[in-house]
């Protein structure tokens, strides 16, 4: 009996030990199985990062330009890109191209924007102004009130438009600041051997000059208050017509020899040895990037449905039939 009880004690202290280490395996097994499926998953993290330009030993650049490339809203959008890129800080100044010609001249600009090839080509005969780059290009149009006095409308060129506009005596109103509009608008009268100069006493009376530092769009305002006649950039015009600032018809537009052409150049730091050559060589780099080129060929389509400029970089005015 003692020998029988001794065996179940035995069997029974044999089965404890199994199920204990059951248990302990089990456990083992499940605390695994619970610390990998609570363990956090491993994820690689991206963090955006913005490159910053290292700062110009000469940050500012003072940049002379046109008022279309202001009034179109061009710049605004241009000019920031730039600051970012480079880490340069432009000081625009517009005016008309004869006035930031004139700038350059004195040493006063560092880099021109400009659309005047008749007033350009002296710039850079003497020296003065270097790296004269085909920048982008549009046409000019003549615009007036929608009773048309003249009665130009539909007319194809631009001299024809004038004559009329001569013989009827209608009120034309000019920029009369040598700017690079002013420029092509002279020398259409000068072709049909009427003689108009700036603020000259001698002009035929229903000849008006907005004078210097109006602008492009002041001048619009100006004719369309005064029932009048004006010779505009295209862009300037179609970009603001929606303000309803001016309300004048588009009368002549699609002449070829009405095109209007932007280069940018820089000034001669051998002339000037005060000017900002870096900057203005990258403010030049920049304008005919592709990347800015593609801005410049898009500007418009999303304000007006179709851009306002023609990117010309790589192109010579040959190539644009620039008279």
């Amino acid at each position: 009996m003692a020998f029988s009880h001794l065996r179940k004690i035995a069997a029974f202290l044999l089965a404890f030990v199994l199920l204990v280490s059951l248990a302990t395996m089990a456990f083992s097994c499940s605390s695994g199985t619970t610390s990998t499926a609570s363990k956090p998953a491993t994820t690689t993290t991206t963090t955006s990062t913005t490159t910053t330009p290292p700062k110009p030993a000469n940050p500012q650049i003072i940049m002379a330009s046109t008022t279309s490339t202001r009034d179109t809203g061009l710049m605004d959008v241009l000019i920031p890109i730039f600051e970012k890129q480079t880490g340069y800080q432009v000081k625009p100044v517009y005016v008309g191209t004869g006035a930031a010609i004139t700038m350059g001249q004195q040493g006063n600009a560092d880099v021109c924007l400009v659309h005047s090839p008749t007033l350009e080509k002296p710039f850079m005969d003497s020296g003065v102004g270097i790296n004269r780059r085909l920048v982008m290009h549009n046409y000019f149009l003549v615009v007036g009130p929608p009773s048309d006095p003249a009665g130009i409308k539909g007319m194809t060129t631009g001299v024809d438009a004038f004559k009329k506009i001569a013989d009827a005596k209608a009120t034309f109103y000019s920029r009369g600041d040598a700017s690079g509009t002013d420029t092509t608008e002279k020398a259409l009268w000068k072709q049909l051997g009427i003689s108009v100069s700036d603020n000259s006493s001698s002009n035929p009376s229903w000849y008006k000059e907005g004078g210097t530092g109006t602008g492009m769009l002041d001048l619009l305002r100006i004719a369309s208050e005064k029932n009048a006649y004006t010779f505009t950039d295209a862009a300037t015009y179609i970009l603001n017509l929606a303000s309803k600032v001016f309300t004048l018809d588009i009368d002549v537009q699609g002449d070829p020899s009405l095109i209007n052409i932007y280069h940018v150049i820089q000034v001669n730091p051998a002339k000037y040895p005060n000017v900002n050559a870096a900057g203005a060589q990258a403010f030049s780099d920049f304008m005919v990037s592709p990347s800015t080129q593609t801005i410049i060929a898009n500007y418009g389509v999303d304000k007006v449905g179709k851009p306002v400029f023609t990117a010309d970089a790589g192109k010579t005015e040959a190539s644009l039939g620039s008279f």
